[in-house]
């Protein structure tokens, strides 16, 4: 009972509402910048509501929308799941802050491209916009490279956390590696029909694998965030623990079948 006591009391300090007067300056500077990503998409949305356009299609403001809002919240989840993470603060500190940056600099490259009425990726139309594009696709190598290697930590010490958050960190880390390589492959089959003269093919190849991209991408944001809720209510370790096992299962089911999806259409 000891034990459950101080780790609900560790696992409430770790939540950023609760623990921000006392949190570190990259946490804060993280969830801030996550909070302002989160803004400019609801400000994009409010944008496309009075410019109208399209909403699919490689120009529209759904870009800005969708990715201000994924990356504001991947950021912040990021920030926070890493806080059950064995890893040194410093080490830490580097890898969240280069994060960060890497967040705006992806929102900021997608947002100012659908102000100027064009794509922003894949398009190597002129100099300007395949400097964009370019830079895009640097970012997204350096998101890998980063969340891989909280990833890796993850498993390389058991996270800490109530009841079931090492199993939902664990897990949520490796299905976004799922999105990560999902997203390597939309990028690298873009870029190569981009360069090979087929722009407009380049733009609908990525389609097959959004759906695996968007589902993987939010389980370290959820799966975490449902021990954590867990963790406020009286039902013991045991139901608790298959709870976040039950829905562990079902994301793994989710993410084969958009999967099985891609595969069949791609």
């Amino acid at each position: 009972m000891e034990t459950e006591k101080s780790t609900r009391e560790n696992s409430r300090a770790a939540v950023p509402a609760a623990w921000w007067s006392g949190a570190r300056p990259v946490e804060r500077l993280c969830h801030a910048t996550g909070l302002l990503l989160i803004l400019s998409g609801l400000a994009h949305l409010v944008v496309f509501a009075v410019d109208g356009g399209p909403w699919f299609g490689p120009v529209s403001w759904r870009k800005p929308v969708t990715f201000g809002l994924s990356f504001g919240a991947t950021l912040i989840a990021v920030t926070w799941v890493t806080s059950y993470l064995r890893v040194g603060p410093r080490l830490r500190t580097v890898l969240l802050a280069v994060f960060a940056a890497d967040c705006v600099v992806e929102v900021g490259g997608i947002t100012l491209q659908a102000w100027r009425r064009v794509p922003s990726h894949l398009d190597m139309e002129t100099p300007f916009d395949t400097g964009v594009s370019m830079t895009l696709a640097v970012g997204g190598g350096v998101l890998v490279v980063l969340l891989t290697a909280f990833a890796l930590a993850s498993f390389r010490h058991r996270p800490t956390g109530p009841v079931g958050m090492p199993l939902a960190v664990r897990s949520g880390f490796a299905i976004l590696l799922v999105a990560l390589v999902s997203g390597a492959a939309m990028i690298a089959r873009g870029v190569v029909l981009a360069r090979t003269g087929h722009q407009e093919a380049a733009y609908h190849s990525t389609a097959p694998l959004k759906p695996l991209h968007g589902v993987s991408l939010h389980a370290v944001l959820v799966l975490p965030a449902l021990a954590w809720l867990l963790s406020r209510t009286p039902w013991s370790e045991p139901t608790r623990r298959r709870i976040v096992a039950t829905a562990t299962g079902c994301y793994v089911v989710a993410v084969i079948g958009a999967g099985l999806w891609a595969a069949a259409t791609y």
